[in-house]
């Protein structure tokens, strides 16, 4: 069984514009490096290139350096000590729109075994599992290994290209050990399954899959996208959220189950009050 350990950052920001003091919000998407980070801002008019925005208590400032072609800015930021500290001080969770409420407990939106710090969303599969679950796993005599994809927010942009090939889809980030990857090459070559929990995970070992479906350590950015009609090199079983229509994560998961089967799916859902989304119900695709 493969988990994405990837952590949710408290990547938004309520910062005030310098010097007029009029609110803004800026969520952070992909760090660049050098303090700077690809970043969705609120409101978009008057954030334009050359704006400064102070956050918290002046502990964080950023200036807007690149508006880029698809909407989003560069800031670079500077400040005083680690930057996650004051990110843990400052930031809220990202949430999804449809969540209406700020959590309690913020820790409701990491999964148990999260670690690696890098995601602007949860891979909410793994939000099923507790550790006293993953160990009855475990006892069962699966192994549990990890990859890590730093989930980005184009997860979720809807497909609007009339043909599904002409969809641009969004890079995220991910990394599989050479442990995890000895693992799922062992538990292949010996016949047995390979269940990942959730799509991200799904993705970052079909990216590194060789044609053979040998996986070796590896780590960059991936955009691949799964519909239906994929040959799937590793995968054998998913576990998985119900999704909206007309996501990518829909099309992945009719490609491993086929498009009839999981329309049934969904009409079963509907008609028994199964919640979708992220805090939703799962099923086991195998």
């Amino acid at each position: 069984m493969v988990l994405n350990d990837s952590r949710v950052l408290p990547a938004r920001l309520i910062g005030r514009r310098m010097p007029t003091g009029g609110a803004c919000e800026v969520v952070l998407l992909i760090d660049r490096g050098e303090n700077t980070w690809e970043c969705l801002v609120r409101p978009g008019k008057k954030l334009r290139e050359g704006a400064a925005i102070s956050f918290g208590q002046g502990e964080l400032v950023g200036e807007i350096i690149h508006v880029l072609e698809n909407g989003n800015r560069l800031i670079r930021f500077s400040y005083e000590g680690i930057f996650l500290e004051i990110l843990e001080q400052l930031g809220k969770m990202p949430l999804p729109p449809y969540i209406k409420e700020e959590l309690q407990d913020a820790e409701r939106y990491q999964t148990v075994y999260s670690k690696e710090i890098g995601s602007a969303a949860a891979p909410t599969a793994g939000l099923h599992f507790t550790k006293a679950l993953l160990e009855e796993i475990k006892k069962m005599g699966v192994s549990v290994c990890s990859v890590t994809l730093h989930v980005g927010l184009g997860t979720f942009r809807p497909v609007k290209a009339e043909e599904i090939t002409e969809h641009q889809m969004h890079s995220e980030y991910c990394m599989i050990s050479e442990e995890t990857a000895q693992t799922i090459n062992r538990t292949k070559a010996a016949g047995g399954r390979v269940i990942c929990v959730g799509t991200t995970s799904c993705r970052t070992i079909e990216s590194w899959a060789g044609e053979d479906g040998i996986l070796q350590e590896s780590a960059g950015w991936t955009n691949i996208f799964i519909y239906p009609g994929y040959k799937f090199k590793v995968l054998d079983g998913l576990v998985t959220n119900f999704h909206l229509p007309e996501s990518t994560l829909i099309m992945l998961v009719s490609a491993l189950a086929g498009r009839d089967h999981v329309l049934a799916a969904y009409e079963e859902a509907v008609q028994k009050r199964y919640r979708f989304f992220s805090f939703g119900d799962a099923m086991l695709i195998y």
